[in-house]
């Protein structure tokens, strides 16, 4: 496992921008200790400038316990522990239609990778009854509890959805950074940072681009294309901490896609994790709106559901 360590990058170009990140800095500080974080503390531009000398700012925040993995070995790992202690799994099924009973909640499954309302007559079905069930559908869960005859409507959040891409740094011989650089958060995301994976290649993204209503998704579908005039964008949010990015430097790379219980103009939501407890239907376990961090709290998270459905606080 790499273990880069972790900048977190204000920039200003005024007093008052100042006073409002630094503001800003000082509240994550608190929340990254209240969470146990103790080792994260403020550096000066001065010391920045000797771990990453490309990177301008006036102060960051440096975590040395932060990290990378390799994610689809993390996942693989995961499915093989699983498998060990009898777990089996139905990769590319969809869910389409479902009814909760008294003896527990039936869902009509069929072998088909999209999830879609379309006539399901010419697809291989089968209805599973299960007295657990865990929806951690990601950016279909909404849609899997709609799904679900008997669940009460009420407790399935608006679903919002937002592309976020990246764009890769070529031409370089030798990599710039050594460390991943975060500037401070911007509304529906975590600002277009650094990212380094264990190849070594330099990433940066992703950026916040609302996509279209929920309706409109189920029938059109997901679309990952990396607009290359997105570049247009990231030029200038880089150079705020990086200014000695080149012009011609990026890439179009991958874009991910956000499931988001909050719209454009709402405050960011938080992980919805529903139970028993608040929705009253036992052994559902709805996951609404996980999104990042949800990656690095997936451990986490998992210890929060399975002490719900044990009936531990």
């Amino acid at each position: 496992m790499v273990l880069p360590n972790l900048l977190l990058i204000t920039l200003t170009w005024n007093l008052l921008r100042l006073a409002g990140t630094i503001s800003r800095l000082e509240t994550i500080l608190s929340i990254g200790h209240e969470n146990g974080v103790s080792d994260l503390r403020f550096i000066s531009s001065k010391e920045v400038s000797e771990l990453e000398p490309n990177i301008t700012c006036v102060r960051a925040l440096w975590s040395p316990s932060t990290g990378i993995i390799d994610c689809h070995s993390f996942m693989m790992c995961l499915q093989a522990d699983a498998e060990l202690h009898g777990a089996t799994f139905a990769f590319n099924s969809s869910v389409l239609a479902g009814n909760v009973c008294s003896e527990g909640i039936e869902m009509l499954v069929c072998s088909r990778e999209v999830f879609t309302a379309q006539d399901d007559s010419d697809i291989n079905s089968m209805i599973l009854c299960a007295k657990t069930v865990i929806n951690a559908a990601g950016l279909r869960a909404s849609a899997v509890a709609r799904r679900l005859e008997g669940f009460p409507t009420t407790y399935v959040p608006s679903s919002f959805f937002a592309r976020g891409c990246y764009f890769s740094l070529v031409g370089f011989k030798k990599v710039p950074f050594s460390h991943l650089v975060y500037p401070i958060p911007e509304k529906g995301g975590l600002g277009v940072h650094v990212t380094l994976d264990l190849g070594g290649q330099v990433r940066f993204g992703p950026d916040v681009e609302w996509l279209f209503a929920e309706d409109e998704v189920h029938q059109l579908g997901f679309d990952y294309t990396v607009d290359p005039k997105r570049a247009e964008k990231f030029y200038p949010e880089i150079r705020k901490y990086y200014p000695a990015l080149p012009d011609g430097a990026l890439q179009a790379d991958y874009s991910g896609i956000r499931p988001k219980i909050s719209g454009p103009q709402d405050p960011p939501a938080d992980f919805l994790i529903q139970g028993e407890v608040d929705h009253g239907i036992c052994g559902l376990v709805n996951l609404f709106g996980i999104e990042s961090p949800g990656l690095t709290a997936s451990l986490a998270i998992a210890d929060r559901v399975c002490a719900m459905l044990c009936g531990r606080k």
